[in-house]
């Protein structure tokens, strides 16, 4: 005998809103600029983080910095919902980098400008401040490039293109660690990204910035901060830089800009050893970013800000 259920409305409304919203589900972000950097934060969204829409709209200009520029945009998500944000904030002559905060992403707080290399007065540069959240200790860890004349053996890098690696921890971005050195592989290296596979399990994807190789490698550590060794062969060609990384199934997905080519590429691993090309699709003019995971309702509400009708 087959039993039969009237279901409430009620119910029917609201497990369809449900369903609807699971269906729209988690999105991707993508933080971008477009050269020559004065303009400021542009988004990239995608559903499936391999084919990338432009919300063309400028959602933060640029106001701190020297040469107020906006560079290699990084951002995070803090564990109370605020999004985070850090930048590149000149070529050379600062010796901090930008940072403001939002809530939905449309709305920003008061830039500040964050001088974390003050110390080191021989300082040319800060390049491409990467964030990353350490949920294990409760903090926000914030890496990025430098250039200290004579510091480092040069091998065949001019004395102010010779880059490592430094960081700087912080609870709140109102008071930060001292920076000190955080990766030096015996080469320059810029363009580095904390990836967390698993407990006790983390990833450098870097760029490899000596000539003549300027591509991405990857180093690996037990913990955030490192240390990272074993550092891999390069996986992609010369001339590439700015990697993004994200986890779409059981793929990581590496996106780079292959920048003689004036485009971006990707490649996918499974175990960040072997590493093949992906096909992805973004748009002209995109620059280094990172890649980070919103509710699909985000998307939405940007491009009703923006008044894009992609």
């Amino acid at each position: 005998m087959t039993n039969h259920y009237k279901l409430p409305g009620v119910f029917i409304v609201m497990f369809t809103a449900s369903l609807l919203s699971a269906c729209a589900g988690n999105q991707y972000l993508f933080t971008s600029f477009h050269e020559p950097a004065d303009e400021g934060l542009r988004f990239l969204y995608s559903k499936d983080a391999r084919n990338w829409t432009d919300l063309n709209h400028i959602f933060l200009k640029p106001g701190v910095g020297t040469q107020k520029v906006m560079r290699d945009p990084s951002i995070v998500r803090g564990p109370d919902g605020t999004f985070h944000l850090v930048w590149t904030s000149s070529w050379k002559g600062d010796k901090g980098f930008g940072y403001a905060s939002s809530k939905d992403l449309a709305h920003w707080s008061e830039q500040k400008f964050v001088p974390v290399m003050e110390n080191e007065p021989a300082t040319v540069n800060v390049w491409a401040p990467e964030l990353f959240y350490d949920a294990d200790n409760g903090q926000f860890i914030i890496i990025w490039a430098s250039t200290i004349p004579f510091r480092f053996p040069k091998g065949e890098e001019e004395e102010e293109n010779n880059h490592r690696m430094y960081y700087t921890v912080t609870k709140d971005f109102n008071t930060f660690s001292p920076a000190k050195l955080f990766y030096d592989g015996g080469f320059s290296v810029i363009d580095a990204v904390i990836v967390k596979r698993g407990k006790a399990d983390f990833v450098l994807v870097l760029k490899d910035n000596t000539r003549p190789n300027r591509n991405i490698r990857v180093s690996y550590g037990k913990t955030a901060l490192g240390p990272y060794t074993g550092v891999s062969p390069a996986f992609t060609s010369r001339f590439s830089e700015g990697p993004s990384v994200v986890k779409t199934g059981d793929q990581w997905l590496i996106y780079y800009d292959a920048y003689q080519d004036k485009k971006y590429n990707a490649v996918q691993t499974a175990d960040f050893k072997i590493f093949t090309d992906a096909q992805v699709s973004v748009p002209a003019g995109h620059k280094h970013g990172t890649i980070i995971k919103v509710a699909g309702k985000v998307i939405k509400d940007l491009k009703k800000y923006s008044g894009s009708s992609n």
